[in-house]
């Protein structure tokens, strides 16, 4: 190989190099800028006044009050508890624990997302023991879209213990008139359970920090293919 065809081939590897690294880097920004925006938009919901169980009713689009903070009174269905399986909290693998709430005066109930439980390892069929008092109950909390979804192998599971869950599955297996949304219940660990939730829209700053090393390491292969490929081709030639 000539040095002229090493000189082009090294510039076009260069400029390929230089292109990935730089278009990652916007990519990571453009991240970054969805997560604000989506931080802003659960900002403004979460400043709103919080809905009572009569006002969630007479929304027309439930998921419109996706964040915004509810005080619900009902009675719990304490038989229809379902534990989703292998959801972490405090980097522990353990159980998020759903109970149906049935909202007062009304047939209409919404899953509440009431915390996180460990599991026995030892018996996987095993139930943890919960504390779900009788009677009409308040809590609070936050409007949340169902749990994430988990890989799961096979079909969809049945039963108190499962790795997914579907909303509208749920409501007809246990024949409720449940809500397309849910509750985040929020206050100080109680009833057994753990309620430090995930903030949603965060990881603002590690999209910044990945920005950050791609446009790092664009600046140093423009750096270095100036300094061989220019710079000290120049020295060399004026050298001979």
């Amino acid at each position: 190989m000539t040095a002229r065809s090493k000189f082009w081939l090294v510039t076009a590897a260069a400029l390929l190099a230089l292109a990935a690294t730089l278009a990652l880097g916007r990519w990571q920004l453009a991240r970054a800028a969805q997560k604000e925006a989506t931080q802003a938009r659960i900002d403004a919901q979460t400043s709103l006044p919080r809905l009572d169980g009569r006002s969630l009713l007479l929304l027309a689009d439930p998921a419109s009050a996706l964040h915004r903070g509810v005080t619900l009174r009902g009675r719990w269905i304490a038989q229809h508890t379902v534990f989703l399986d292998n959801r972490q909290m405090h980097g522990r693998a353990g159980l998020y624990v759903l109970t149906p709430l049935q909202l007062e005066g009304s047939a209409a109930a919404i899953l509440v997302q009431r915390g996180w439980v460990a599991r026995n390892f030892v018996d996987r069929s095993s139930l943890p023991a919960l504390e779900t008092p009788a009677g009409v109950i308040e809590i609070e909390g936050r409007m949340a879209p169902p749990p994430a979804k988990l890989y799961e192998l096979g079909e969809a599971q049945s039963g108190p213990i499962r790795q997914n869950l579907e909303l509208a599955r749920l409501g007809t297996e246990a024949g409720l008139a449940l809500l397309p949304v849910t509750v985040l219940q929020t206050g100080a660990a109680a009833d057994s359970l753990l309620r430090d939730w995930p903030l949603a829209g965060s990881g603002v700053d590690k999209h910044y920090g990945y920005a950050f090393q791609w446009f790092g390491l664009s600046a140093l292969i423009a750096i270095l293919y100036v300094w061989f490929q220019i710079v000290r081709r120049f020295i060399q030639a004026r050298r001979a």
